[in-house]
This record gives C-alpha cells, sequence and structure tokens, in this order.
C-alpha cells in the first residue's frame, strides 16, 4: 500500500513538473509574440496610411466646399471694413499674431515631424504641416469672445490671415514639405515627390475662402440688421457642419478609425499644445495686454483643418494615383478639426472662470 502511495505521489510529482515547464515555454512564446507598445503604435500608424476616404465623387466634394463657403461667409460676416483700417492704426498684436501663425507654427511643426522621426509615418507629419499652413478656423471669433478676449483682434487677425492664405497656405505647405521629404527620403525611399499646384490651390483656396469672406463683409456693410440675425446662428452651425463633414467623410472607415483613435488623439494633443504654447509664450514674452494674449493663443491654436481635407481630397491637388496611400494625412487633419474644437472650448471656459474669480476677490 505505502509503496502504491509513493509511486503515485512520484508520478502526481512527475505530471506537476511537466506542466509548469509546459507552462513556461507558453509564457516564453507568448512573451517573444506578444506585440509591445511601440510595436502597436507603429502597427496602427502604416494602417491609418491605408484609409481610403472619399467624399461620394464629385457630388460629395461639391457638397463639401459648398459647406466650407457657407462657413466662411458666417465667420465674414463679423467683419467690417473698417477691420483692415484699424489694424495699421494698432499693429503691434496684429503682428505678433501673424507671426505665431505663419511661421513659428509651420517651423515648429516641421521640427516636431523630424524630432519624432522615429514614430511619425511620412504621411502623419505631412499632415500636421498642412494643418500648420492653413489660416485660422473658423470658431476662432466664437471662442475669443466666450473667453473675454479681444475680439476686435480676433476678427482682425482672421480677416488678414483669411486673405492671405491664398498665397501663404500653399508657399507655407509646399516649403515645409518639400524640406521633410528631402529628410525623410533618406530614410524611406520611394516617396512621391512633393508637387504642388499652386494654380489649382490658389484657385480653390479663392473660390472657397475669398469670395465668401468678400460676400459677407459686404452684407455687413450693407445689410446689417440681416447680418446681426444671422451672425450667432452660424457659430454654431460652422461647428455641426464640420463635425457632420468628418462623419460622412470617415463613415465608410470607422473601424480602422477607431482602432487609431489614442494614437491619433495623442499626436493632435501634442501639436495643439505646441500650437496653444506658441501663441502664449510669444505674446507674453513680449509683454501684450492680457486680452490680447488669450486673442493670439487662440488664433494660433485653432486651424482651418476645413480648408485642409478640400485641399486633400482634391484630385487636382493631391492626385490619387500618386497619393494613393494618404490616410494619414486625412485623419490628422480631420481630427484636428474636431479636437480644435474641444480644446478651445477647454480654454475658453477655464480663462472664462478665472477671470470671474480675480473679479471676485477683488470685489
Amino acid at each position: 500500500m505505502e509503496h502504491e502511495m509513493a509511486d503515485t505521489l512520484v508520478q502526481m510529482k512527475d505530471s506537476l513538473s511537466q506542466m509548469l515547464i509546459q507552462n513556461q515555454n507558453v509564457a516564453d512564446t507568448l512573451a517573444g509574440t506578444r506585440p509591445t507598445l511601440y510595436e502597436k503604435f507603429m502597427s496602427a500608424m502604416h494602417g491609418l496610411d491605408q484609409i481610403d476616404v472619399h467624399m461620394g465623387g464629385n457630388g460629395g466634394m461639391l457638397a463639401l466646399n459648398i459647406v466650407l463657403a457657407i462657413v466662411m461667409f458666417g465667420v465674414a460676416l463679423g467683419i467690417k471694413p473698417k477691420t483692415f483700417i484699424d489694424i495699421f492704426k494698432n499693429p503691434r498684436s496684429v503682428i505678433i499674431g501673424m507671426v505665431c501663425q505663419l511661421i513659428l507654427l509651420p517651423a515648429m511643426t516641421f521640427l516636431l515631424t523630424i524630432t519624432f522621426k522615429s514614430i511619425l509615418t511620412p504621411m502623419i507629419s505631412l499632415g500636421m504641416i498642412l494643418v500648420a499652413a492653413c489660416p485660422g478656423g473658423n470658431i476662432s471669433n466664437f471662442i475669443t469672445s466666450l473667453s473675454k478676449g479681444n475680439s476686435e483682434l480676433s476678427v482682425s487677425l482672421t480677416a488678414i490671415n483669411t486673405a492671405l492664405c491664398v498665397f501663404t497656405t500653399p508657399l507655407n505647405f509646399s516649403f515645409w514639405g518639400s524640406m521633410y521629404i528631402r529628410f525623410a527620403d533618406k530614410r524611406i525611399p520611394d516617396l512621391p515627390e512633393l508637387y504642388i499646384p499652386l494654380g489649382d490651390i490658389f484657385t480653390t483656396i479663392f473660390i472657397l475662402l475669398g469670395i465668401p469672406l468678400v460676400l459677407g463683409i459686404l452684407c455687413n456693410y450693407y445689410l446689417p440688421k440681416l447680418t446681426k440675425a444671422l451672425k450667432k446662428p452660424m457659430q454654431y452651425i460652422s461647428i455641426i457642419f464640420f463635425i457632420g463633414m468628418v462623419v460622412i467623410a470617415f463613415v465608410g472607415n470607422f473601424d480602422a478609425f477607431m482602432k487609431c483613435i489614442a494614437f491619433i488623439f495623442l499626436i493632435v494633443l501634442v501639436h495643439n499644445l505646441t500650437a496653444l504654447g506658441i501663441g502664449f509664450g510669444l505674446s507674453t514674452l513680449l509683454k501684450t495686454p492680457f486680452r490680447d494674449r488669450r486673442t493670439i493663443t487662440i488664433e494660433t491654436g485653432i486651424q482651418n483643418s476645413g480648408l485642409g481635407l478640400a485641399l486633400l481630397l482634391n484630385p487636382k491637388i493631391f492626385d490619387p494615383t500618386v497619393w494613393a496611400n494618404n490616410g494619414g494625412m486625412l485623419v490628422i487633419v480631420a481630427w484636428w478639426g474636431v479636437w480644435h474644437i474641444i480644446s478651445g472650448l477647454a480654454l475658453a471656459l477655464l480663462w472664462k472662470y478665472n477671470g470671474r474669480k480675480v473679479n471676485r476677490e477683488e470685489d
């Protein structure tokens, strides 16, 4: 009996040892094949470039262009002809805001793409550069007003940057994008050549932004009552239109987009914080009034990514036979348009709350 029990115990011990060895082998195998966070990140980044985004042919593109034109018309309703005269009377804050948006933001974006070259794909990097090359976003005036910033300065910056973007957007994207392509081509050969059809971009921006800008200013001047009735609703309509436009563009790639949303969120968050930091940092360094600092910060941190989408989805500008795998650019530009609304509103509410708190303490 004792011998049988001893044999049984020996067998149990051997079986347990084999199980432990098998479990260790499985663990070792899993440790070797389980993707790390970095590998997941890189897989998601390269997967983004395969996303195919389209607006349903010519009809979809026409709808997108009409939405952008309506949004720009709504922004222009807050611009008066004397706005351009006021710029020359007190140009200091306007010049600081323009330097932040037209020079420092594209330059810093280029440096970001170079700094994080090991984790950012070329298409994502070019998407970031395109966002930085666009003029200020259509809701910056609304958010400036909400944050108790300098609304006159916000309108001035919007007016002059929108008027200049016919030239500054293609030139900035061409210059910094070409710089990045030359740098990235050393690591990743076979990148498409960054050919920018300046004529097509000029025409597109002039139609989408230039004409609505002029019509909005004329409406403000000749039809002030109608302008007053339309101005506030147009601010909310522009936000709803843009979010709807992004949803429609990506509805066919929802699963792929959701797999990458955490990584896209992180990239756009860092880029947007950089933009906000540029505006606030330079305006603080140069000791502008605090209301002007708020405005310059918001104007630098909110970009017209809707224009970026319109340019990317225009086959005359980005030929789909050449730029077939540019999903990373599209996703970055589209998510920027959603995120800067959230960050802008959060910053405005924070400043508004702090302003009330200071006023209560002074009372």
